[in-house]
């Protein structure tokens, strides 16, 4: 008997890679198996607030910060979107896995908390990852937006999506039903969002909204892809990249903690 137990026992080392490449699979193939939706659906949306802004206050706008209007509008527009659908990525799958019952073939396989915090990120970046290439190539080709910095627009992307996809798992681990969920994204995502520089620059604002929004960690996503998409920004953006990076850290600290200790996860 024991010989056995030792032959079926399964040693995974330090990491488990084969359970986080299979969690991370597993999240990625749910949002690309309704691609219409979670993908198409983005650039729509995308789309639409280009063209309302475009119709209703465009042609009668003046430059902003030395680029048309339009211009300057779209790389926030384009953050937005990434940082939305990473959230609902993380959220939904943690929601529904807790109102369904099956969070439990999430935490049964020997995967540390680290490993799940992992997998469900991994989903959420490659969803923001994705809306960002389908949107960018949408405004090359419409407005011929070329990203000036390319590389310095990938790495806010990866942080946006890091970001939002941590803030998701967190959110979907503290809410128990839908309506919670719903709340937490109108009270908490939604005003992150709209309130942070995507439509217009935060210098514009009273002294007190101004350092207001520099609390905000969407506006330094927002701002660094603006600097990545057409080279202007309000701040800089190796200090968009420090704020991101420490914000992303903390909630990632914060949801591994919930993770750990089981809390509203496990009896």
């Amino acid at each position: 008997m024991q010989i056995l137990t030792d032959q079926s026992e399964r040693r995974f080392g330090a990491v488990n890679w084969m359970g986080l490449y299979t969690l991370a699979q597993r999240e990625t193939l749910r949002f690309l198996s309704v691609w219409t939706q979670t993908l198409m659906a983005p650039l729509v949306t995308a789309g639409l607030f280009l063209l309302i802004f475009n119709i209703a206050i465009g042609p009668s706008r003046p430059d902003v910060m030395g680029v048309p209007f339009l211009i300057f509008l779209a790389p926030g527009i384009m953050m937005m979107t990434v940082i939305q659908n990473a959230f609902a990525n993380t959220s939904s799958s943690m929601v529904i896995a807790k109102v369904q019952g099956n969070i439990v073939d999430t935490l049964m396989p020997p995967l540390s908390p680290l490993e799940i915090l992992l997998g469900y990120l991994a989903g959420g970046v490659a969803r923001g990852v994705l809306i960002a290439c389908v949107v960018a190539i949408a405004l090359a080709l419409v407005l011929g937006v070329v990203p000036q910095h390319p590389l310095i627009a990938l790495i806010f992307v990866i942080l946006g999506g890091a970001f939002m996809g941590a803030l998701g798992l967190f959110a979907g681990i503290f809410a128990n039903k839908f309506d919670q969920m719903a709340a937490i994204t109108n009270f908490i995502v939604t005003p992150l969002a709209f309130l942070s520089g995507t439509f217009y620059s935060v210098e514009a604002l009273p002294p007190l909204l101004n350092r207001i929004s520099h609390a905000n960690p969407v506006f330094y996503l927002i701002d660094g892809l603006r600097y990545g998409m057409i080279g202007v920004s309000d701040s800089a953006p190796l200090l968009g990249f420090a704020v991101c990076s420490g914000a992303t850290i903390f909630v990632c600290a914060v949801t591994w903690q919930m993770l750990r200790t089981g809390y509203r996860l496990k009896a």
